[in-house]
């Protein structure tokens, strides 16, 4: 009779086992059905973040640049000081689709230097490494001209490369520009990619980027000061990446600072509204103007406005995007 029972059990457990199993298959077909609906593949998302620095010149954070990658596929989003180290410092533990070689994607939130400067970087340091198709590069107008300067400025690099006894192919120095308005601006198997302006003081076009995966949506703020518009374009989004000054350190300056990193910039509070008002579930600061104020006071300065989950990035932090949806 033991072994009866027993033998009960056991059919028992075998038929829950294989009743989860097409539970979860159905589950996962469902999820793939949905994503190949969207057009989009069914692939993990990540978000590592190159550099969460300013125009201060802090030797443990790099120039602002964010990497969303989709299975293999990197998308960067500025290219600031030391974005390719970081890159291959994110391989290192482990990112291996941040291989140098495999930068070929970048969208640029607008031209100020300490975005920018590492975009000859990110031209050339690949090319070297042996990428040998275009840099996609997009971002807004003046973008074009600010390529062709610098491949004019590494006119003698390209032609020693090509020309000498070093072996390089032909097209992993070039680019592929496109000077984008608002609105849609790319799409593949992988993502969606959404342009839209922000107001960064006396910038004709500075660009919030909304990023759409498999996984869900994600929004980087870009520089900016407090946006109506970008609360309604984030408004239900899984993530949001935002920049943020601390109100704590903002009050000691002189006037004509406060005046400046009010109108070109957003507080610890308005991001904390924006976030509240949006709806987001969680939110990434990066790009942090803090002085004299800690990364805690700067989420604390959050957290007073917006009740879901706060983060305070740091160079090579890495996120799945997946794992952030959950309570």
């Amino acid at each position: 009779m033991v072994i009866h029972l027993r033998a009960l059990r056991i059919k028992t457990s075998m038929r829950l086992r294989v009743m989860m199993l097409v539970a979860v298959s159905l589950m996962a077909m469902y999820a793939v059905h949905t994503a190949l609906a969207q057009g989009l593949a069914p692939t993990r998302t990540q978000i590592v973040f190159l550099g969460t620095g300013t125009p201060n010149a802090d030797p443990d954070r790099s120039g602002p640049s964010t990497a969303i990658i989709v299975g293999d596929t990197p998308y960067l989003f500025d290219a600031g000081p030391g974005v390719v180290r970081r890159a291959a410092g994110a391989r290192r533990n482990g990112v291996e689709a941040l291989r140098v070689s495999n930068l070929r994607i970048v969208f640029m939130t607008h031209l100020h230097s300490d975005h920018t400067l590492g975009y000859p970087d990110l031209i050339f340091t690949p090319w070297v490494l042996e990428r040998d198709v275009p840099l996609q590069a997009f971002g807004p107008p003046g973008l074009k001209a600010m390529t062709e300067h610098l491949l004019e400025a590494y006119a003698l690099d390209i032609d020693t490369r090509l020309h000498g006894l070093e072996p390089a192919n032909p097209a992993g120095y070039t680019v592929q520009v496109t000077e984008i308005m608002p609105g849609a601006v790319y799409q593949d198997s992988s993502v969606q990619v959404e342009a839209f302006r922000v107001p960064h003081g006396s910038w004709d076009y500075s660009y919030g980027y909304k990023v759409t995966t498999n996984d869900g949506t994600i929004v980087l703020s870009g520089d900016t000061g407090p946006s109506e518009d970008l609360i309604r374009i984030a408004t239900g989004a899984d993530l949001l990446i935002h920049e943020a000054y601390a109100t704590k350190g903002w009050e000691k300056h002189e006037p004509v600072w406060k005046r400046y990193h009010a109108s070109f910039h957003t507080s610890g509070a308005e991001v904390g509204r924006i976030a509240r008002e949006a709806g987001v579930k969680t939110v990434i600061l990066t790009h942090q103007l803090l002085w004299s104020a800690s990364e805690q006071d700067l989420v604390d300065e959050v957290q007073k406005v917006f009740t879901g989950r706060v983060l305070s990035a740091r160079d090579l932090d890495v996120f799945d995007l997946a794992q952030l949806k959950k309570p």
